[in-house]
């Protein structure tokens, strides 16, 4: 048949779409419905939660299990332990990769194949967890927050990515720049950085939720339980299953160890879902990151 639809799409067209947005509907529900229950489980009362077991809908909602965590002074000082290192260790490796980048981009950079070749190298092979222990050990950095934030301070895929786009910015802007008198540092920090801002900003929430999510290198390296970032808080407190994180015990509250749980999940999860809103702008455009020339 050869006759034109009214709605100026074909039949093909409108199937593609249709399994396109049920699919599409499907991986969201399955991604937001698992952190639905976290919260809702954490808002239900001890009682409610004892008798008739997790509920969509409570009939009743009590902040106990959030009173009761922000009242342990552990569950503070890991809060602001995490906040410290993401905040520090994301400027130091956004520092890093922004200016070892920038002088890998110059091609009359003496030296800059082999540099280039030892950095792919990282990405391929790696000395180990416990040559990086002895490292870290031998530099002093045990039980200190710099032990989390100076190993991995650049990033080898970043890095690259990063150079690439240093490398599409119009040279005639350097050009310039140059003849107005300005050096190579000035060239970054008023032409190139500002034009990078949507690929800064991306790498920046790469690194801030890497930091965040971390847990397994602060057991391998911070031995003070307080110093423990609230990841690590969160995974003995589930493996423990009881809340004695704190001077308060558990008992003076009344609240069943799994909603504690689920409460702890829900804090050590929604700073950094706060931060993505106000970067989200650039972060759609940075993505995109080499995909379009022109």
């Amino acid at each position: 048949m050869a006759v034109k639809r009214a709605i100026g799409k074909s039949a093909g067209s409108i199937l593609f779409e249709g399994v396109n947005y049920t699919l599409l509907t499907l991986f969201a529900l399955a991604t937001v419905i698992p952190f639905v229950y976290i919260i809702v489980g954490s808002l239900t009362p001890a009682d409610e939660l004892t008798k008739q077991g997790f509920t969509l809908i409570p009939t009743r909602i009590t902040f106990d299990a959030y009173s009761y965590l922000l009242a342990s002074e552990a569950v503070i000082r890991g809060l602001g332990a995490s906040l410290y290192i993401t905040v520090v260790g994301t400027f130091i490796n956004i520092s890093f990769t922004v200016l070892m980048a920038y002088a890998l981009a110059r091609k009359e950079l003496k030296g800059r194949r082999p540099v280039l070749l030892m950095v792919i190298f990282s990405m391929l092979f790696s000395g180990g967890m416990i040559p990086t222990f002895l490292i870290v050990k031998s530099l002093g950095l045990l039980d200190s927050y710099w032990s989390l934030m100076l190993p991995g301070a650049i990033n080898a895929f970043n890095l690259i990515v990063m150079k690439s786009f240093f490398q599409q910015l119009p040279e005639g802007l350097e050009e310039s720049a140059k003849i107005d008198g300005c050096n190579d540092l000035g060239i970054l920090f008023r032409i190139v950085i500002p034009l990078s801002m949507p690929a800064i900003l991306t790498f920046v929430m790469f690194y801030a939720v890497t930091h965040w999510n971390s847990y397994f290198t602060a057991i391998l390296y911070i031995n003070d339980t307080e110093k423990w970032p609230l990841q690590v808080l969160v995974r003995q407190l589930i493996i423990l299953s009881q809340g004695g994180l704190g001077e308060s015990g558990q008992d003076s509250f009344n609240i069943p160890a799994q909603t504690v749980n689920m409460a702890m999940i829900v804090l050590s999860t929604l700073p950094i879902l706060l931060v993505y809103p106000f970067v989200q702008k650039h972060f759609t455009k940075g993505v995109m990151i080499g995909s379009v020339k022109g």
